[in-house]
């Protein structure tokens, strides 16, 4: 019988290319999501037999307990993301980020498998150049973190459930996001040619969007073994600053003109060096580059030229 694996937000970045991955490994997918963002990634997939689409919000317990009771497995992507989107709406946040996993983990029955996304965001202000492992201390400093780290922990207290703490995600995507830094920092050299940069020598660890999609089916094949654990989910070669990222860039948009200035800071005050040792240990390692990030993101804004509030 085939795996059914169910997605809530399921049509957001990483979701719309999760929903792929998953379905040439021979998954049914189950998409639930109301397309906030007025998004449409999936219009592809609906010749698909195996995907199935709703419309609705994860914080309805009728509508999940009736998606929850035919799934095998549960990924609950459905999450308002980072500092700023999560001040801007704190009770929407702590809903769906926190109240809306715990329904789910309500919900389901032990013999179904959660895979929660997490944020290494969690790790908040660390000192020092130890890495981050998935010992370290979580200690959130914004909303955002405070409540992936609690829907964390609730999973983690719950049997047949484990987590992966992304780093901060780059690529191309259906549901594309520009205010990824990868992402942000290539658009802006192809756009405008010019980068203003604050925090240069603060460092975070990147990954691309597929290879979280194909950690993702790694989980599902491998959940025996690897539930019950968090996982550190980045490029180990990719614990890079804010600095060396712009000129990797520059490298690919040789006209890109980079200024630091002090004009801003990082809410979650990310500055540091993970380990992605346990995933590695688990027989998962991510493999694409900062490099054929910034290569296919340019292709990618070659459709995306066009701003429609500019006369350019």
């Amino acid at each position: 019988m085939t795996t059914h694996v169910l997605l809530t937000g399921g049509a957001g970045y990483v979701g719309s290319i999760l929903c792929e991955h998953l379905l040439d490994a021979g998954y049914r997918v189950t998409v639930l999501d109301n397309l906030s963002f007025g998004q449409h990634p999936h219009l592809h997939l609906c010749a698909n037999q195996n995907y199935e689409f709703v419309f609705g919000d994860c914080r309805s317990e009728s509508l999940m307990k009736k998606l929850i009771a035919g799934a095998d497995v549960i990924c609950p992507l459905a999450a308002v993301v980072g500092a700023p989107a999560c001040d801007r709406d704190p009770w929407m946040a702590k809903a769906i980020n926190f109240e809306a996993v715990q329904l789910v983990n309500k919900l389901r029955s032990p013999s179904q498998l959660l895979i929660l996304p997490m944020t290494n965001s969690g790790y908040g202000q660390q000192e020092g150049n130890r890495p981050c492992t998935e010992d370290t201390p979580l200690e959130p400093i914004s909303l955002y973190g405070e409540t992936k780290v609690a829907a964390e922990k609730a999973v983690l207290d719950s049997p047949n459930a484990l987590s992966l703490r992304l780093a901060t995600v780059f690529g191309a995507s259906p549901r594309m996001r520009l205010d990824l830094l990868v992402n942000n920092f290539t658009y802006l050299a192809f756009t405008e040619g010019s980068l203003v940069i604050f925090e240069k020598d603060f460092k975070r660890n990147f990954v691309h969007v597929r290879d979280v999609a194909d950690c993702f089916v790694h989980c599902i094949k491998n959940s025996t073994k690897m539930a019950g654990r968090s996982y550190n989910l980045g490029i180990d070669s990719a614990n890079m600053s804010k600095e060396q990222l712009a000129y990797r860039i520059k490298e690919y948009v040789p006209k890109l003109y980079i200024h630091f200035a002090e004009v801003g800071t990082d809410p979650d005050k990310r500055d540091y060096i993970v380990s992605n040792q346990r995933l590695r240990e688990a027989g998962f390692e991510a493999t694409r580059t900062i490099d054929a990030g910034i290569k296919e993101l340019l292709k990618a804004f070659q459709m995306l030229r066009r701003n429609p509030l500019k006369n350019v």
